[in-house]
This record gives C-alpha cells, sequence and structure tokens, in this order.
C-alpha cells in the first residue's frame, strides 16, 4: 500500500461526483443545525490511500447499524430520524476530568484531518471512505488518561423512540466496544465526524463515531455516548453475543477464519457484480503501523 501527505480532493474521487441536488443541501442545513460540526476543511493524513474512495451512495446505502435494523439498507431507510444535535458524551473512570462534554467541546481545538481508510468488516466486504476525524488520543490526553487505566469502553446511544432496532432482544443495548489502551492511543485510531467532506450521515454513525481501520468494522462504534477509561477489559457487544466467533481484539486476519466463513478473501464493494474477490491484508494493510502493538501476542488465540 502505498501512503502520501501531499492528497487534495483533486487526487481523489470529486464530493460533485456523488453528491445530489437533495444531498447538497441536506449537508449544508446540517452543517448549519450543528456548528460543532461545521469544520469540513481538512488537511490529508499521512495515512491517506491514495487508491481511490467509494462513492458517496455506496457508503451511506449499505451499512451495518442494528439500532435501526440488521438489513444493510435499513440505516439509510431509518436513520433520518436520530437527532444529532445537541449531543453530550459522557467521559468517565479513570481520568483527571471526568465529566459530561458538549461535542462542541469535544471538537473544540482538535485538528480535524482528512482521512481516507480501507475499512473492512466481517462479512468479507470492503470500502475506501474519505473519513473528517481527530486522534482519540488528543481527546483523552486532553481529559488526562490516569496511570491505573490499561482499557477504553465505548457505548451507543441507546433511544428508543428514534431507533426501531432496538426493541429486538437479540442485543443487550447499548452496543458496547472497547480497545486496550495503547490501541486507543494509536494515531491511526479516530474520532470521525464526517465524510466526504461533509458531517457525518446519520446512518454512518452520526455525530461522532470510531474508526480503527485495522480491526474488523464492527469494532468502529458509532454514535458514542460514552467513553470510560477502566482498569480491565470490559465487556464488548459481539464478544457477548457470540464470543466463538468474536474476539475481543478482532483484528484483520486472513489466517484466522470465521467459524462459518474463511475471512482470506474480501469483496469490495461498488466493484461491480462480476467483480473478483481479493486478497484480506493483515491488520487490513496497516501492518507497518501497527503490528508491534501485538508484539508477544499468539494472535490466534488474542482473535
Amino acid at each position: 500500500m502505498r501512503y502520501r501527505n501531499d492528497l487534495g480532493w483533486s487526487d481523489v474521487t470529486p464530493r460533485s461526483a456523488w453528491l445530489s441536488r437533495r444531498q447538497l443541501m441536506a449537508g449544508a442545513a446540517a452543517v448549519l443545525a450543528t456548528p460543532a460540526l461545521a469544520r469540513i476543511d481538512a488537511a490529508p493524513s499521512a495515512f491517506s490511500t491514495a487508491e481511490a474512495p467509494n462513492s458517496l451512495e455506496d457508503i451511506t446505502s449499505y451499512n451495518n447499524y442494528y439500532e435501526f435494523g440488521t438489513g444493510k439498507t435499513d440505516p439509510a431507510t431509518y436513520a433520518g430520524a436520530l437527532k444529532v444535535d445537541p449531543w453530550s458524551i459522557v467521559i468517565d473512570g479513570l481520568v483527571d476530568r471526568p465529566g459530561t462534554y458538549d461535542l462542541a467541546d469535544v471538537v473544540k481545538g482538535q485538528p480535524l484531518e482528512e482521512r481516507i481508510y480501507r475499512l473492512r468488516c466481517v462479512e468479507a466486504w470492503s470500502m475506501i471512505v474519505p473519513w473528517i476525524g481527530f486522534e482519540l488520543s488528543g481527546l483523552l490526553n486532553r481529559v488526562g488518561v490516569q496511570p491505573g487505566a490499561k482499557f477504553v469502553a465505548f457505548e451507543t446511544l441507546v433511544r428508543p423512540e428514534e431507533m426501531p432496532g432496538v426493541s429486538s432482544p437479540f442485543i443487550d443495548w447499548p452496543y458496547r466496544e472497547g480497545l486496550r489502551l495503547d490501541e486507543a492511543m494509536h494515531p491511526l485510531t479516530i474520532l470521525a465526524t464526517g465524510l466526504y467532506g461533509a458531517p457525518m450521515p446519520n446512518q454512518n454513525g452520526a455525530p461522532i463515531r470510531l474508526v480503527v481501520p485495522w480491526k474488523y468494522g464492527f469494532k468502529s462504534i458509532k454514535s458514542i455516548v460514552r467513553i470510560s477509561l477502566v482498569k480491565t477489559m470490559p465487556q464488548t457487544t459481539w464478544n457477548m453475543l457470540q464470543p466463538q466467533e468474536y474476539g475481543f481484539y478482532s483484528n484483520v486476519n486472513p489466517q484466522v477464519d470465521h467459524p462459518r466463513w474463511s475471512q482470506a478473501s474480501e469483496r469490495r464493494i461498488g466493484a461491480g457484480l462480476f467483480a473478483g474477490r481479493q486478497d484480506t491484508l493483515m491488520f487490513n494493510g496497516y501492518g507497518d503501523q501497527v503490528a508491534g502493538l501485538y508484539s508477544g501476542q499468539d494472535l490466534l488465540v488474542d482473535f
């Protein structure tokens, strides 16, 4: 994979190629309605891939977001009812400055950077998404991580009147995820507030979500309302549901098959009906950046 730190919008697929007039109007309305998210002029990240991103239609119409249903099109169908302004995040646990933070305060002063990440999910499909976000480490440093903290736990919003999927007993809501502290502090781990130069669409996790590009997509929790610094490994939703299939780490690893399918290859969304599958890359191609986090670990056991 090639990385560049000089990418501009002319080097990737232009927003205008994908945004319809209606979407442009909706995006402008979202910016005006949510001042904290209006900072969409972002510099490219050194981790951005030179590969062309998926279209906005691909990215916003094929989603996993069980709070709105289990179908890939359910989030786009139902997430429009979600109210994302105002928004606050509880930051608690082993931090120096715990509290309930307004999103404007979370974002204020953070260097938002355009990032193009290759995001692959456990269903063996992948996309390239031009996220806008900032390093999670910047926020954690701001609130002050105490020495006893070893993990970071996250929770998603639960609002049944706007999220029809939470009526299902399949998941013990809220949706939960977690990272080891060194994973959370890595510069590839970002909190994303937008994509394609506009605020985050609801179906993609508005107004703020996690992106951990070397892990399977379900680790990148959406619509975050709580971040907790903790001493012990937190419970995570898919590990709670099916621990034999979904481990805590959930790194992209073609050598570890899901019990019900191979993870050695993947399908690129938007590549066409007859496009062949491609090999899945270890750590989603970010091995040079993150493999050192797992030195000495048996990734066949810590899957």
